[in-house]
């Protein structure tokens, strides 16, 4: 059997690579992965502490979290593809057109 605590170790590093990645990314699809990146941390380490109790409510929140994830993955390509066809750019630096 796998060791939680090990699940927790990697858990915690795949987040901390996708937090280096949201904020050293200049590319907005690369920032959307890396956000994912994050959000799939988050499910293993639900599953994770799901483990350690009999009741399968991390299981449910980590179902719950991959849905809204989903979701917000379609909300956040379909900008990114309205604003490279205004600017033919993806560059986040460049994302100015909701300012007044």
């Amino acid at each position: 059997m796998i060791d939680t605590k090990l699940v927790l170790v990697v858990s915690a590093l795949i987040f901390s690579i996708g937090l280096y990645g949201v904020l050293s990314r200049r590319n907005a699809i690369g920032i959307l992965m890396c956000v994912e990146l994050m959000l799939n941390a988050s499910n293993l380490n639900l599953v994770a502490f799901a483990r350690l109790h009999p009741i399968p409510l991390g299981q449910t929140f980590a179902l719950f979290v991959i849905a809204l994830a989903a979701a917000a993955v379609v909300v956040g390509l379909a900008i990114v593809i309205l604003v490279y066809r205004q600017l033919e750019d993806v560059n986040v630096d460049r994302f100015n057109l909701m300012k007044w």
